[in-house]
């Protein structure tokens, strides 16, 4: 009887951990676009809830798979061939809301004198490549906010920031910093390949 049941109960491991090795096997794919976070906060002294939403565009990185081996980990387009390079041309697509899109709480807040619709649509963005120990900062090629133009009053903005990089290492880690006007980090959001 003890040896039927440690029988079964090492069966039902070993069926487990196939199950996971099975799921483990198959990389991650990349699509065109990708969710890249939300974050929320609120602006004092008004107490205006402010929502951030990002998706990042990349129409070069679709389909598209990390390999996932340690140190040797790597990033594979549809042909199997490895990238050694983030795709020269991408986007943020950042969406700024005062409505209450999204039902977390705030994680921080920001002392703003401007009115937060005038704030809308004054933001500014910049993106840090971290490779190891270094930080470099590229400047959008390219702001452009779509949707509700911006001469009607409007709770809501849509920026679409557009990168075009030069041999960026597919290793490197970038971050889009949201900036209000006076050059303060408002949030942020992360594009990593590997």
């Amino acid at each position: 009887m003890k040896v039927a049941i440690f029988f079964v109960g090492f069966l039902g491991g070993a069926l487990a951990l196939r199950g996971l090795a099975a799921s483990n096997s198959s990389a991650p794919t990349f699509h065109s676009a990708t969710p890249a976070g939300y974050d929320v906060l609120v602006l004092k002294p008004g107490g205006a809830v402010l929502s951030f939403l990002a998706l990042i565009e990349c129409p070069d990185l679709e389909g598209a798979q990390q390999i996932a081996e340690g140190e040797h980990s790597r990033i594979v387009n549809t042909n199997g061939k490895p990238l050694a390079h983030f795709p020269r041309n991408f986007s943020f697509r950042i969406t700024v809301s005062l409505r209450k899109t999204l039902m977390v709480e705030p994680t921080a807040t920001f002392n703003s004198s401007e009115e937060p619709q005038d704030l809308l649509l004054k933001l500014k963005f910049r993106l840090k490549a971290h490779h190891a120990l270094e930080v470099r900062e590229i400047q959008p090629d390219d702001v452009r906010m779509i949707g509700v133009p911006a001469d009607i009053p409007y709770d809501e903005r849509v920026y679409r920031v557009s990168f075009n990089v030069e041999q960026l290492p597919a290793s490197d880690r970038c971050v889009l910093e949201v900036l209000a006007p006076n050059g303060e980090r408002l949030t942020r959001f992360h594009f990593d390949l590997l």
